[in-house]
């Protein structure tokens, strides 16, 4: 079966090539790419200590970045390379001041498996939540490199624990050690044979834990929200905002929204200002005169989700309608109640959060607007959901101190 996972990384870049002729995220995967281990030769200095740490995109990035922080104050003496498989996260990120070289992970081939790993032999390599490569982490095991994974997840449902995907279990089975987040996880991989595991949690609590505690203000939001709280839609697509607008556009005069899109662009701030029958504005363009007469602030800009979420009421956070939810997190430590749609199956928080009742799911507009209106209007059900939000992220804090100290300690 190896055969077929490397036709299917083939697959998978032709297919990018061919995508990348109109697609601007596609394109810049490919160029990203161009000449790769030319650079990496003229930027790498031969015997010096490396550290490679691995994330697919800007998500994972920012899941391993308190590791990341951590290593490098506790051994500077080593140099830090940063991968990106997504231009969503190298793009963003490809400045980020704690790593000596970020680089976008060439493609996944035995060929440039060898090749990168001669040249930057890392003393170690780590990599984040979902990230299983059969070619590098093969080549890794070769070179006698010890390799990592953290902030890992394991269900029944994956490849490996399947019939048909016995031989890309070999890929687990290349982790000196694994750091999963649930006891599903641990479980899953004890049975299958795993004793290299430790139930350490999610480093992702951590770094919504930072983020809270260093969030600058932001002047416009307080020229908006007037001394009030916004209901805020993080992080949403299509689908969200058909639910969302709607529900703008029926709501009482006083209350004030935030909508920050997961992709903005024109199209997306044309679609969402164009369904809007509130006053709004543009968070990058809007006078403080016209924020203050505005019902929605449209976040067109990224970087500043994070921070939004101080003003926040209450959090809807998208994704839950198209492939899977993002960040919940980063409101529930700023003590929002979280809503999102069904497609969340892939994450303990949310299953956590749902089950002490900081949480809910929705399905279509009526249960988005019950669960708002009753979030709105009943002072006990918000206090409740609230404070149980901040509480989940204050009390599982800590995972990344603990694969640190595993680490080098």
């Amino acid at each position: 079966m190896k055969w077929l996972y490397n036709l299917g990384i083939v697959g998978y870049y032709l297919l990018i090539r061919i995508v990348s002729i109109r697609n601007e995220k596609a394109r810049k995967w490919i160029d990203g790419r161009k000449n790769i281990f030319v650079r990496l030769r003229e930027t790498i200095i031969p015997g010096e200590p490396i550290l490679w740490f691995h994330a697919s995109s800007l998500g994972e990035f920012e899941q391993g970045r308190p590791v990341i922080e951590a290593i490098r104050k506790l051994c500077p003496e080593y140099k830090i390379l940063l991968t990106f498989f997504s231009p969503s996260g190298y793009e963003l990120r490809k400045d980020y001041p704690y790593a000596d070289y970020i680089f976008y992970l060439p493609l996944d081939t035995k060929e440039n498996a060898i090749k990168f790993i001669s040249i930057v032999q890392p003393a170690k390599a780590f990599f984040i939540k979902y990230e299983f490569w059969y070619n590098f982490l093969s080549q890794l095991k070769e070179a006698s490199i010890p390799t990592y994974i953290f902030s890992a997840l394991f269900r029944p449902s994956q490849t490996f624990f399947k019939p048909w995907g016995k031989w890309y279990l070999k890929a687990i089975e290349t982790y000196e050690h694994i750091f999963v987040q649930n006891q599903q996880s641990y479980d899953i991989l004890y049975q299958h044979g795993f004793r290299n595991i430790s139930l350490s949690g999610d480093t992702r609590l951590d770094r919504v834990g930072q983020i809270a505690d260093a969030a600058p203000r932001l002047e416009k939001l307080e020229y908006f929200c007037n001394g009030t709280k916004a209901i805020i839609a993080g992080s949403t697509w299509e689908e969200d905002e058909d639910l969302f607008i709607p529900y703008v556009n029926n709501s009482p005069s006083g209350i004030k929204f935030v909508i920050a899109p997961h992709e903005i662009t024109p199209q997306t701030l044309d679609r969402i200002s164009s369904g809007l029958q509130k006053t709004y504005a543009f968070y990058s363009t809007a006078t403080n005169e016209e924020l203050s007469g505005a019902d929605v602030l449209i976040a067109d800009g990224y970087g500043y989700l994070n921070s939004l979420y101080q003003y926040g009421l209450i959090a809807y956070v998208g994704g839950g309608f198209t492939s899977g939810i993002h960040s919940i997190l980063e409101p529930a430590v700023f003590g929002l109640p979280v809503i999102f749609g069904p497609d969340y199956h892939k994450f303990q928080e949310a299953y956590d959060m749902l089950t002490i009742g900081a949480a809910c799911c929705v399905n279509d507009f009526a249960e988005l607007e019950l669960e708002l209106d009753s979030l709105r209007l009943d002072p006990n059900k918000f206090e409740s959901a609230s404070i149980r939000a901040k509480d989940y992220v204050a009390k599982n804090r800590g995972a990344s101190a603990e694969i640190v100290k595993y680490l080098f300690q």
